[in-house]
Order: C-alpha cells, then structure tokens, then sequence
C-alpha cells in the first residue's frame, strides 16, 4: 500500500478507535501531512522506537506502542519462555502520553502471560536500567523521547543486564515487530484481571531507596561535602523525572543549599518554559542562571526530561555563569573520579574507562596519566554498557567510569545507562573539592587545559525534516562515502574510517584496517595536526550531525581550529546540497 492507501485504510478499519478516525478526518486534504503520517511504518531501531505522538503508522500511538510490545512479547517467548516468570520492569518520564503508553505495554505483557513491574509514577531512565538486575527482570522498557522536542515521544528496550538491547538481541526483535503486519494481533489484558492474576505489579519505594544508596556509593571524596556546607547549588529538572532523585541524593550525602527552578519543577510534558527541553541547549539554563544570580550560587546543574543527560553551568573567575559543554563536563568527572580514587587507594589495578569515538580525545591522555586503560564504542550508551558486561563476563577489566559527549555518564556498574541522578551527586561534591581548595570548577577546567592540553571540539547539527529531510541525509552520507574527502579546513585526512563497511583507509600510504565495532553508519576521519571528524545520522532526531575535535597550544587557538573545521563542513553541504 501507498501513504494514501495506509490512510485511508485507518480511517475506515474498525480496528482503530473513533478518537484516531476524527484525528485523521482532520487532516483530509492535506497531502503532505498524511504523507509524513504514512509514508512509512515508524522505525523499531536498535534502541527502540522514537517519533512524533499522533496517528497514522509514522507516530508514536497506541497502536505502534501495542505492535512494538508485542513484537516483544513474542520474542520474549520463542527466545527466553522463563522470561514470563521474571517479567519486564517498565518506568515513564513526564512526557505526554508516558504514562499511558507505559501502562498499556505492561497489559500487552500481560495479555502474553509475562508479569508486568511498572512504576507508581514517572522515574527517570537509568532507575529502569537499575530495576531491571535489581528485580531479576528478563528485559525493560522506558517510555521517553529524553531530550527531543515536546511533540515526540519514545519507547526503549532493555534486557536482563541492564542495558538497552545490542546485536543480536536487537535484530531478533526488531525482526518480531516487523513481522507483525496487522494490529488486530496485538493482545491486550483487562487491568483488573492482570491485577487479579498477579501480572499487573507497581513498583515503587523500595527500588527508589535502593537506587539512592548504590549512587551514594560512588562517592570518591564525600567528606569533602562536609566541609563546603555553605556552598550553593541551583537545579532544574526541566519539568522533567529528575526532580525528587536528585534532590534525595544531594540532601543525603550533605548538601543544604539547593535551590530549584519553581518554573521548572513540577513534571510537564508541553515543558512550557522551554522550547527544547535538553541540557546541550544554552536556552534552557535561563532561568536557572536568573536564580543562581539572585542566591550567588556557586554552581547550576539541569537534568533532562527522563533524567540521563546532566548540563552544568559554572561561575568564572568575573562573576559570570559559563555553560560548560558534555565533553568539558566529562573531563572534569575523568580527573575527578580516577585521580580521587587513586589518592584513596580504591583505583583497581585493571581499572577501564569507556568513551564513545565522538567523545574528547583528553580522556585518553587522562587516562594514560593514571594507568586506565581506555576504550572506544560506537555512539550510544548501550555499547558503554555492553562493555561493562563483556568485562563481568571475561573478569578482563574492572569498570570505574564512562561517558559520551551528548551529557551523559556512569561512575560504578549499578545501572548500564547514563545516570544524571549519580552525575548530580558528582558534579557537585568535585565543585565542593574544588570550593575547598579556594577554585571554582571553571578553575578546575583552566587547570586541566594546563595539565593535558587544550582541547576543544565542536558539533554541527543540521535539522532536516520529513520525507525529503530523510533523502539529503542519505544524500550527504552517499557522496562522502563515495568521494572521500582529502581534506578539512587545510587539515588533511590521514586516516578514512567507515564504520559501515568496516573499512578504514590510510589515505597517505594506502594501507587498509578492518573495524573491530559493529557495522553503523558512520564516517570517521583523523586529520593531521591533531585533529579529528566525524559524520552520522542521528539515530533520535531528523538530523545528520558533524562532530569534530581538536588540540591546539592554547585555548584560543583551538577554538580557531574548531571555528575553522564547521566553516568547512558548511563549505561542503553547500557543494552537496
């Protein structure tokens, strides 16, 4: 069938309710929109489903939700049948329709025999990730678009290590969803039954108290939270699940001054004070940073809506608050928790970082200077955490820290996801290590720049829509991959990575490496002069993004070569495009 064939089909089916009818019969005329509405089934990737909440089968609605989980449910049974005992954990953030698309999955488990653990109310994402190992779960879901737009919403799947799904796992469901081509094979439990029948169970406290104390744990230097009593932090959840965790946290281990976003606590999917709900966004740290100048906070710290990413804003040496970026964030954490640890003689011996390929390369010369060995993975947490698992199963290495430059990172093995609850806890007590020793961590910053080098990276972000949006992305990708640049910027192109062939080519000597990551589609290239870039689709949003890195002799130089990178990039979309 054609888009148009797709819409007129869920206009006069009766398998789809009155409600989805009108929504449809009010868009009738309209070709571009039932276009984009139908001119594909929305997309059950390997982290899940993500898109725009409406009817028709390019949206996130209960009948896509109801086919995902089934699709699920089915895997679940051919592929692990003790699974229905050990049930799916299931947790919801602030997000319109979360909390329903969460309760109707848990019934469609249900309907297939398997128990169903949701939350009382909405939790952020990593908690899930915990819950999953701490219930004994065969496998998770998530229901949240994190940082998109308002009018998205999403759906990930975990399995029984905590982690979202990775090969094969993720191509064994993804071909289960598939398969299901009519939405009259979605089965669907009476709440009051699978309640009746112990499938239904909420969950709630318990695993919140646990979660918090296996946080508290990765404290590297707390007794310095002790001594910076009177330090002041402001924290906005950005209406999101963030809110009672990270308060709870940062009350327990000692901080008294929090002060919170009033306009921004309370949970609220249209997130009406900002247009973009994401901590990379400087936007959303206006308010924030009106409060810390009215309470001269000393630091500003925001959690998105499902709470993973954590954005941290500092105050510099003028008074003035600086928006630092993921990757300055994550270094600070690298110094932090290895060089602590290493002090308190908790450093394991066999200790192991995990970075993603678009993430600072001054993590790796951190962790050269405290004897960590370093890993790279594809983007995505999930690779982080498949990491962390490989190294419980082979007893090769022991996990202390990871991150990935979008703002998210994990200290300890608790969760498998990022953790903005446990970076909050961090951030602030390393801001109340440096408050001690009479610096800011904009100090801090300036110090490890004089220690490791200046590096500075940048990301290029183009937004583009749609069917046609979806065609130049593939555009873009297609002609890079098949006229390798020989240069970016007067940087030449030493190295040619492409991670979906698995082919990397030494553009000076012409000698080839074969990838040792999962195939993706993803262009690398090392440049010479210390530089390097990075090119893919985001696997989340209508976007094709640009990531690009490098060190230079002082900061101002390294924003010149970074200024000088993006200016290429344009250069070459223009030729493109």
């Amino acid at each position: 069938m054609d888009y148009m064939d797709k819409y007129n089909f869920w206009l006069t089916s009766p398998q789809f309710d009155e409600e989805t009818r009108k929504e449809l019969e009010a868009i009738k005329g309209n070709d571009l929109e039932i276009k984009d509405r139908f001119y594909k089934d929305l997309e059950f990737g390997t982290g899940g489903l993500r898109g725009i909440i409406g009817a028709g089968t390019n949206r996130m609605n209960k009948y896509t939700v109801g086919k995902a989980t089934q699709g699920l449910s089915n895997y679940i049974l051919k592929n692990n049948p003790e699974g229905k005992a050990m049930g799916v954990a299931l947790a919801y953030d602030s997000r319109n329709m979360s909390s329903e698309f969460a309760e109707m999955s848990a019934l469609v488990l249900n309907a297939n025999g398997i128990k169903a653990y949701i939350f009382d109310e909405l939790r952020p994402t990593p908690e899930l990730s915990f819950a999953v190992r701490h219930l004994g779960c065969t496998a998770g879901i998530v229901v949240t678009a994190s940082h998109n737009p308002p009018e998205y919403n999403g759906y990930k799947v975990y399995w029984a290590d905590g982690a979202q799904v990775v090969a094969p796992k993720d191509e064994g469901i993804i071909g289960e969803v598939n398969s299901i081509t009519d939405f009259s094979a979605i089965k669907m439990m009476d709440k009051a039954e699978a309640v009746k029948n112990g499938l239904f169970n909420v969950v709630g406290k318990e695993i919140d108290d646990a979660f918090v104390e296996n946080i508290k744990k990765q404290a590297v230097r707390p007794e310095e939270v002790i001594k910076a009593k009177d330090m002041k932090i402001v924290y906005t959840p950005l209406h999101g699940a963030g809110n009672k965790n990270v308060r709870r946290v940062l009350a327990e281990v000692g901080f008294e001054n929090v002060y919170v976003v009033p306009e921004q606590e309370k949970p609220d999917g249209t997130f009406p004070t900002v247009g973009y709900p994401n901590p990379e966004d400087p936007k959303a740290f206006t308010l924030a940073i009106k409060l810390a100048q009215e309470k001269q906070a000393d630091i500003i710290i925001g959690t998105d809506p499902d709470s993973d990413r954590i954005g941290v804003v500092v105050k510099d040496n003028n008074g003035n608050y600086d928006i630092l970026t993921g990757n300055m964030t994550g270094a600070l954490l690298t110094e932090y928790v290895l060089g602590g640890r290493k002090e308190k003689g908790t450093l394991p011996e066999n200790a192991a970082m995990v970075k993603t390929i678009v993430t600072t390369e001054m993590v790796r010369a951190i962790a050269e200077n405290y004897g960590v060995k370093l890993f790279d993975v594809l983007t995505g947490f999930k690779f982080i955490g498949e990491k962390i698992k490989q190294f419980e199963e082979d007893h090769s290495y022991l996990y202390v820290f990871g991150f990935e430059e979008s703002y998210g990172c994990l200290s300890g093995t608790y969760a498998r996801d990022k953790d903005a609850v446990g970076a909050s806890m961090l951030v602030c007590e390393m801001a109340a290590y440096y408050k001690n020793k009479g610096m800011t961590l904009y100090d801090g910053l300036m110090e490890l720049y004089n220690k490791y080098g200046f590096y500075k990276e940048g990301v290029k972000s183009v937004t583009l829509k749609g069917v046609d949006g979806a065609e130049q992305i593939q555009k873009i990708m297609e002609y890079l991959r098949n006229n390798v640049p020989s240069d970016f910027a007067g940087n030449k192109v030493i190295w040619a990575k492409d991670y979906k062939t698995g082919v990397f080519k030494n553009l000076l000597t012409g000698e080839t490496e074969a990838s040792t990551l999962p195939k993706s589609n993803v262009l690398y290239y090392n440049l010479d002069d210390r530089a390097w870039l990075c090119v893919r689709p985001s696997g989340t949003e209508p976007k094709i993004k640009f990531y690009m890195g490098v060190k230079a002799d002082s900061l101002e130089k390294a924003v010149e070569k970074t200024d000088a990178l993006v200016a290429s990039v344009d250069e070459l979309l223009k030729k493109i495009l």
